[in-house]
């Protein structure tokens, strides 16, 4: 009997969209605060925003009127998303499932996302014993689609990047787990997905699994929106 591949060295998880369904609450933070200012700001202005850097997002939201200093911004914004998340925790199903499986199996999960660490509290007071390692934007000198989050992710695991499966929604998340030499698992959620060579794309994570991730781990590649995202 041919012995199975080995698991991943550890799975790499995005939070906003591909863990939790938390893109509508910074839209609304987003919307509330330039309405403050008498501007206007649309779901497809808030789509702009998804998986970039907080101080990113401050900037746009500054040259849209909003008077504040930046870190007031994101003070801002993330003060109103963590408070909506411990009300109640948005899960993506599909992912809460897969994240329940690989921690249940023994793989080390790393959380890598550009929301600060108060955002990132706010989950992991749902799930405390689910990620050895965290890493927010108020840790990294660059954000998303840099991959310096990443690499410090596998750095504090003490594992190899090249043996990670990272997993992400959004373009510029897509791009910094891409870059970082991690097997990267793409989900479509809002934004549209562009092919990539050895990138996975999915329409869901339901029905991976375990066995899933041990396949792209060891180098399957899996395409489902081929022929268009």
């Amino acid at each position: 009997m041919n012995p199975q591949p080995p698991l991943p060295a550890a799975v790499l998880w995005d939070m906003d969209g591909t863990l939790i369904d938390s893109e509508p609450y910074w839209i609304e933070a987003e919307t509330a605060l330039v309405e403050r200012f008498g501007g206007t700001w649309s779901e497809e202005d808030g789509l702009t925003l998804v998986g970039r850097p907080l101080p990113y997002s401050a900037r746009i939201l500054q040259g849209r009127g909003v008077a504040l200093p930046e870190d007031e911004i994101v003070a801002t914004l993330t003060a109103s998303v963590a408070e909506r998340i411990r009300g109640a925790v948005p899960w993506q199903e599909d992912a809460r499932a897969l994240l329940q499986e690989v921690v249940a199996a023994g793989v080390p999960c790393a959380l890598v996302t550009m929301s600060y660490r108060r955002m990132a509290d706010a989950l992991l007071a749902a799930v405390p014993e689910a990620f050895q390692v965290v890493v927010t934007g108020d840790e990294v000198r660059h954000g998303k689609p840099d991959p310096e989050s990443y690499l410090l992710a596998a750095h504090r695991l003490g594992v190899d990047i090249a043996r990670c499966v990272a997993i992400e929604d959004s373009p510029s998340g897509i791009g910094a787990a891409w870059s970082s030499g991690a097997a990267t698992i793409a989900v479509r959620r809002l934004a549209e997905l562009e092919a990539r060579p050895g990138l996975t794309r999915l329409t869901t994570l339901d029905g991976l699994g375990l066995e899933g991730i041990r396949a792209i781990a060891n180098g399957e590649v899996r395409d489902e929106l081929t022929g268009g995202a």
